[in-house]
C-alpha cells in the first residue's frame, strides 16, 4: 500500500510534464503546417488582453474578502462553514461583477 501511495505523486508530476511536451510538440506540428500553407509568422503572436487578469485578480482579492468575513461570522456568530462559503460566494461574485461593469467601461469608453 505505500508503494502504490508514493507511486500517486510521481506518477501525476511525470504525467503533467509528458502532457506539456506533448502539447507544445502539437502547437509546433499545427504552426509548420500552417507556414507550409502560406499564413505568416505574424498570426502567432499573442495578444495581451488585460481582461482576463483583471477578472481573475479581482477575484482573488473576493475570495480574500469572503474568507476574512467568513472568519469573523464564524467567530462572532458561531456559524461554522455556513460562514465561510457564504461569503467566499458573495464576495467572489462581487468581484466578478466588478470586474464585468470596468471591462464594459473600457468598451463605452473606446467606442
Amino acid at each position: 500500500m505505500e508503494e502504490l501511495a508514493l507511486m500517486i505523486p510521481i506518477l501525476s508530476i511525470v504525467g503533467f510534464f509528458v502532457l506539456i511536451i506533448y502539447l507544445r510538440r502539437f502547437q509546433n506540428i499545427e504552426r509548420m503546417a500552417m507556414i507550409e500553407k502560406g499564413v505568416g509568422p505574424d498570426q502567432f503572436k499573442n495578444s495581451s488582453d488585460a481582461s482576463g487578469t483583471l477578472r481573475f485578480a479581482l477575484l482573488l482579492i473576493g475570495v480574500g474578502l469572503g474568507f476574512l468575513l467568513g472568519y469573523f461570522l464564524d467567530r462572532n456568530f458561531d456559524m461554522e462553514e455556513v460562514g465561510y462559503f457564504s461569503m467566499l460566494f458573495l464576495c467572489g461574485g462581487f468581484g466578478l461583477a466588478a470586474a464585468y461593469i470596468i471591462e464594459e467601461k473600457k468598451a463605452k469608453a473606446r467606442e
